[in-house]
């Protein structure tokens, strides 16, 4: 056999030598690669659903975990989530903002992410003095995920506190509620809390209306929002809030408060109540001083609530404009005695009952119409029941435990039920814009909405006698100091000693004056309650018709024309008005 050293070969002969053998390797592997896959097959399967399964097991723990209620604790908590919530604007009948949210910073700290607590309190106090370091420290101890540390910072502060590079101290932007007017509409508008949450007044009526449940469905968090749309004129508010501050150191009152009111839509177009407090700074605002007495008050209102006995006399047909009331003497129930307190001792006219606020003819009025007919009329204006508003602070009337004879007497003439301020306004109204009773509103309202609510009190006839009256007292009577010439204003005073325990105070009274203007188609009514006031320093008496009646004049003076009264003059008793 011949050996062939394919080394030594030259290089093409070897390759082609090795070319020309047979080899039969390739078909050997062809045959293991396909084994191999076949065997493989059933592995990678299995490998395909096992893997298919943990996948399912995955989505399916997703879901489950999506679908859960959160568990409250401190890890995983999303700074945003304690954002103070958006408010809608709000802006008097005219379009004048009066509350809106601004953007303001607050710090927060994650305590699980700060290295040294101590060192973070301490360097953080350098810049927030007002808060306690042992406080502090604790509050940034611990694995929270979020805690705060102060809300409403301002941007000194902040780029102070971003100086010191504290790790896990963070800011976030909230919004906060700023009030344009400041103290003026305070009792309107009312308060939010430090979750920029209403907690009074129309704030507080617009949460528990509608925007609550829309933060608690997650909605209105960023987006805008209609403004809500008030009824009253902001440059009116400032008037009254002005003149009833005057009021109140002019006669070292211990409070004053007051309402403009719309007499045919029951819109109120200002209210105030002072002592009042700053809503941007409301320090004061839990000072049992500082309540709206106008809604949340309720007092013995005294002669104002004649206008009542009259109306429901004559309604009644108990009394006519043209009987006589004898007040010669006064009137004896039990051992009380019912006096006047500027009696004529005489028999008076109707009109003159009026004029000189006869306790004695009021009393007698209310007699001829008895105990069940007063009580039914006194119940048809709303004084048995709480007023129906917007704001959330409103009074409950404070009824007599029993309704004896006396009781009737004293009620005609303004005691023995107390009432709120605004129930008494809403009345008026009634008795001077033809005799329909309008609930009131603190949001604009249309005279075509105000109709559908109106319920009828009294006679068109009745209504126009109370015009006559209420005009006659200020040209002739007790109100004369209210007179504004060229507006034609009527009213009522009432000077009510203050109730004390065992009885009335001698020395304490609540003054007020119960007016509406212009007369001859009485538009708006005003309403001025002055707590405990005396005499002024450039004299005069104590009386309303010295202190509540010629700051209802100023009122009247200088709103009038803002409200849109033109001035008018009567000749030959025809009303002639000014273009």
């Amino acid at each position: 056999m011949t050996t062939v050293d394919l080394a030594s070969m030259p290089s093409e002969v070897a390759r082609r030598h090795h070319d020309d053998a047979p080899v039969h390797r390739p078909r050997v592997v062809r045959r293991a690669s396909r084994d191999t896959r076949d065997s493989m097959r059933p592995r990678i399967r299995l490998a395909m659903i096992v893997f298919s399964l943990a996948f399912l097991t995955i989505i399916g723990r997703l879901v489950s975990l999506g679908m859960m209620e959160p568990v409250p604790g401190n890890y995983g908590v999303n700074p945003n989530d304690a954002i103070a919530t958006g408010r809608p604007d709000i802006i008097d009948r005219n379009g004048e903002v009066l509350a809106a949210d601004i953007k303001t910073a607050s710090v927060y700290g994650e305590p699980r992410n700060i290295i040294d607590p101590d060192e973070a309190a301490e360097l953080l106090v350098t810049v927030l003095p007002d808060l306690k370091v042992d406080a502090l420290r604790k509050r940034l101890s611990g694995n929270a995920g979020f805690a705060w540390i102060k809300r409403e910072i301002t941007p000194k502060q902040r780029q102070a506190i971003h100086s010191l590079g504290i790790p896990g101290i963070g800011f976030l932007t909230e919004n906060r509620r700023f009030y344009t007017a400041g103290p003026t509409a305070a009792h309107i508008l009312g308060l939010v809390n430090v979750d920029n949450q209403g907690i009074a007044g129309v704030e507080k009526y617009v949460d528990d209306q509608w925007l609550a449940d829309l933060h608690a469905a997650g909605f209105a968090r960023g987006e805008e929002l209609d403004p809500v749309q008030l009824s009253i004129d902001i440059s009116v508010q400032h008037i009254l809030h002005d003149e009833l501050a005057q009021a109140m150191e002019r006669y070292s009152a211990i409070a004053a408060s007051g309402i403009i009111l719309d007499a045919h839509t029951g819109e109120v177009m200002a209210m105030a109540s002072i002592p009042d407090f700053d809503p941007n700074n409301p320090v004061d605002a839990n000072k049992p001083d500082r309540l709206n007495r106008i809604t949340a008050g309720v007092y013995e209102l005294g002669s104002i609530f004649k206008s009542f006995t009259f109306a429901m006399a004559l309604d009644s047909g108990a009394v006519t404009m043209n009987d006589r009331i004898d007040a010669t003497n006064a009137l004896r129930v039990g051992r009380f005695t019912i006096n006047d307190f500027h009696g004529k001792h005489r028999v008076l006219t109707v009109p003159e009952v009026f004029i000189y606020s006869s306790n004695i003819g009021s009393a007698r009025m209310a007699m001829k119409v008895g105990q069940e007919g007063q009580q039914a009329y006194l119940r048809k204006f709303g004084f048995f029941d709480i007023p129906k508003t917007d704001l959330p602070e409103v009074a409950a009337p404070m009824m007599p435990k029993k309704w004896s004879d006396l009781t009737m007497m004293t009620i005609a003439f303004g005691h023995g039920l107390a009432v709120t301020p605004l129930q008494v306004a809403i009345a008026d109204a009634a008795l001077v814009n033809g005799g329909k009773l309008i609930p009131p509103t603190f949001l604009k309202r249309s005279r075509a909405e105000a109709d559908k609510l109106a319920v009828r009190m009294v006679s068109e006839e009745t209504s126009r006698h109370m015009r006559d009256l209420f005009a006659l007292n200020v040209e002739k009577g007790s109100g004369r100091k209210a007179a504004v010439p060229g507006y034609n204003v009527g009213g009522k005073t009432g000077t009510a000693e203050k109730a004390v325990a065992g009885g009335y105070s001698a020395n304490k009274r609540l003054n007020s004056f119960l007016a509406a203007f212009p007369m001859d188609d009485p538009q708006y009514v005003v309403l001025v309650v002055l707590d405990e006031p005396k005499q002024a320093k450039d004299g005069g008496g104590a009386t309303a018709g010295w202190n509540a009646a010629p700051t209802v004049e100023a009122v009247i003076r200088r709103t009038a024309a803002l409200l849109g009264v033109k001035p008018r003059t009567i000749q030959d008793g025809v009303v002639l008005v000014s273009n």
